[in-house]
């Protein structure tokens, strides 16, 4: 079973080991080693700031990964988000494919929003099929954008809006009702 709940005060040095993990850090815009200070001063600046929500993931009653929107723009009708899953066992249980559905009628249906944009490097694939599976459309690249070591990376800039994610919505619905996730 795959559910969301919103980020608490008592979730912080989890996430600061979360984010600090080497197969997450690997994906993320920035890759260093954050310290418990940097990430005390991140967590309060976004807890309650209205352009960030935040949900950690459980699967089988275990928290295993973070969830959250930001640049919350009402006016626009538009955000951005991300996601990972850091640990448990969650191989083969479409953790993250739940995540994006769990993100996007959010977005769309509870926020209202126009539009759900999100930036990803361009070599973690597995998460680009997955956005492309879901309908996100590339909207720009970001050529050498981030260095890794000695390698400079582009940044991929993709988006959906509300009209696309409602024709592609009922497949999915059907997909998640079969696996008995909705």
């Amino acid at each position: 079973m795959i559910s969301f709940r919103p980020l608490q005060r008592e979730d912080k040095d989890t996430i600061l080991q979360w984010r600090n993990l080497p197969q997450i850090r690997h994906y993320m815009l920035t890759d260093h080693v954050i310290s418990a200070e940097e990430h005390a001063a991140w967590f309060e600046r976004v807890l309650d700031n209205p352009k960030y929500r935040f949900w950690v993931i459980r699967c089988d009653d275990e928290d295993v990964g973070l969830l959250y929107l930001y640049d919350i723009d009402p006016t626009n009708r538009r955000c951005y988000w991300g996601f990972y899953v850091a640990g448990g066992n969650t191989r083969g249980k479409n953790v993250g494919m739940f995540a994006e559905y769990y993100v996007l009628q959010y977005v769309f249906q509870e926020l209202g929003f126009n539009k759900l944009s999100c930036e990803i490097l361009d070599f973690n694939r597995g998460v680009l099929r997955l956005h492309d599976a879901f309908g996100l459309v590339q909207e720009g690249r970001l050529r050498q954008h981030i260095v890794r070591g000695d390698q400079v990376h582009d940044v991929i800039c993709l988006g959906i809006l509300s009209s696309e994610w409602q024709a592609r919505m009922p497949q999915f619905e059907r997909i998640f009702r079969s696996r008995g996730l909705l």
